[in-house]
């Protein structure tokens, strides 16, 4: 294993604070909830046989936007942006509650228990 820098040892501290933790594991989830929705959108597009140019002509954005946004690492998308190809896809954007993992176990108990 190759020896850890003194950015990573920096890091592997901080997140021992509790509150670090927390700002961390924070942030993660907002950057894998936008990489799940681009995910979904350019896999629709791929679904639709449609290349990112266009995607891109359908959408009003520049070919050069769509194609950074489903090729970057950690891409940071505007709601604008996100709508319109979404539009574009005929897809819906919608907020939903979040389900709260030991209400989803217990409501899955109660569906098992009413068969």
């Amino acid at each position: 294993m190759a020896a850890r820098t003194g950015a990573e040892q920096y890091f592997e501290r901080q997140r021992k604070n509790p509150e670090y933790e927390r700002a961390y594991q924070e942030a993660a989830s907002t950057v894998r909830a936008i990489d799940e929705l681009v995910r979904s959108i350019d896999a629709r597009r791929e679904e639709r046989g449609l290349s990112k140019a266009e995607l891109a002509r359908q959408a009003g954005l520049p070919p050069e936007a769509v194609r950074r946004l489903f090729t970057m690492r950690s891409p940071n998308p505007t709601a604008t942006t996100l709508v319109a190809l979404a539009r574009a896809l005929d897809l819906d954007l919608v907020a939903e509650p979040r389900t709260k993992p030991a209400r989803k176990a217990a409501a899955k108990k109660r569906a098992l228990t009413k068969v």
